[in-house]
This record gives C-alpha cells, sequence and structure tokens, in this order.
C-alpha cells in the first residue's frame, strides 16, 4: 500500500467528500476517469490566453441555472493528506510526476457543488479549469489514463477503504475533446455509481460529476456558460 497526495488530485475534490460521505450515504458525487479523449472540430467561443480563476468563477453553474431543488454546497477545503491507493500501480505513480503538471492542480480553477432534493439528496458538482489547450489536455489526459487502467482497487482515506471500479462511457459530441465515464465505489455495506464527464473548449476544461442523471441533465448547460464572456 502506498500513500499517493497525488490521488486527491486525480479523483479532485468531490472524490475526498464521497470517501468520507460513503460511510453514512450511498448517495454522494465524486470524479471519475475518462474513455480516451475524443476530438471535435466544432467552434469554441473562448480565447486561447487562460482565464483567471476570478472569471472561471463567474462562469460556474449556479442555482438560477440548475433550477428547483438544488443548494449550493459549502465548499469544503481541499484535502490531499490522507488519501491512499492501493493495487493500482498507474495512479501510484503519479504521486512522483506531479511536478510535470500531468495531474488537476492547474492554478487557475473554479468548482462549485449542489444538493438536489428531487432524488434522495443526490449531488452534482461542476468544476472548470483553465491553460493552454495542450497543458489541460495532457495534464487530464494522463491522470484519466492511469485511472482507465485499473479497472478495480481501493482508495483508503482515514480508517475508510472504499472499493473502486470504473466503466468507460461514450461522451457527447461536445467541445474540442471529451472524456466520460462511471465510478462505482463500495464501502460499509452501501454502493454508488458515479458518473463524471469532461469537456475542453478551448483553453477551458468543464467536469461535470455527480449522480448519472444529474450529469447528463446539465452538462450542455455548464458547457455553455462555461463559454461565456462576462
Amino acid at each position: 500500500m502506498r500513500r499517493s497526495t497525488t490521488t486527491a488530485l486525480a479523483l479532485s475534490a468531490l472524490t475526498v467528500l464521497a470517501l468520507t460521505g460513503c460511510a453514512r450515504s450511498a448517495e454522494s458525487a465524486t470524479s471519475a476517469a475518462s474513455s480516451a479523449p475524443a476530438h471535435r472540430g466544432g467552434p469554441s467561443a473562448t480565447a486561447s490566453a487562460p482565464l483567471s480563476s476570478a472569471k472561471l468563477n463567474e462562469r460556474l453553474l449556479d442555482e438560477s441555472d440548475l433550477g428547483e431543488g438544488y443548494t449550493r454546497k459549502p465548499e469544503a477545503a481541499d484535502r490531499h493528506d490522507d488519501v491512499t491507493v492501493i493495487g493500482c500501480p498507474a495512479l501510484e505513480k503519479l504521486g512522483s510526476d506531479a511536478s510535470t503538471g500531468a495531474t488537476l492542480d492547474f492554478t487557475r480553477k473554479a468548482k462549485a457543488s449542489f444538493t438536489y432534493a428531487g432524488s434522495t439528496n443526490s449531488e452534482v458538482s461542476e468544476e472548470l479549469y483553465s491553460d493552454s489547450a495542450t497543458k489541460l489536455s495532457n495534464g487530464i489526459g494522463k491522470v484519466f489514463n492511469a485511472m482507465v487502467s485499473c479497472p478495480s482497487y481501493q482508495v483508503a482515506s482515514g480508517s475508510t477503504v472504499i472499493d473502486m471500479g470504473t466503466q468507460k462511457t461514450a461522451a457527447p459530441d461536445l467541445g474540442d475533446e471529451q472524456w466520460s465515464q462511471l465510478l462505482t465505489y463500495s464501502a460499509g455495506g452501501q454502493r454508488s455509481v458515479v458518473k463524471q464527464t469532461a469537456i475542453r473548449t478551448g483553453s477551458i476544461l468543464v467536469i461535470v460529476s455527480g449522480s448519472p442523471g444529474l450529469v447528463d441533465a446539465h452538462l450542455d448547460k455548464a458547457l455553455t456558460k462555461a463559454r461565456t464572456a462576462h
């Protein structure tokens, strides 16, 4: 068993929420990994220069975009100090590669997560990152490919051990590059399936994670707003 501080970056902020919440609830949201990226030559309404975190924050979905029944959750502090990967060498290896930028630790970022009261308190989260197209593609692609290489493994958070599973799903034909996958996690007799879809559009990376139905319902809105200049 090897500790990997990169794991929290690879799985993103919502994974930590899922790891701690899985022990008390079968319905939490998390980030997952991807299929091989697809490419699309459609228009991208974002500038080539990376956006600041403040600008990204303006482009996040809010309750008015999502509709009735959604409540924004307080932003949790990032936690990278107590997550351990068991049985996935590719993810463990990323711990020594963090200096190459091959993680989701981009400096320009914004995130928001919401609970939805209409479906057993399901959750959905959005994350936005901005950098050059090459850095975004290479960074998230390397992390996602590492996760794809391990269809089953375990993640330990404190005294909780979660059995993880991954399954590629078809990504929607949006943006310039797309990734999508289901993540299954089990702990304490609870089992949950979470979807993540990531879309790169120009210099912006949009990641929507959570209950599969909510991700599908709000992905297009998230991408449209992320492209909108303020």
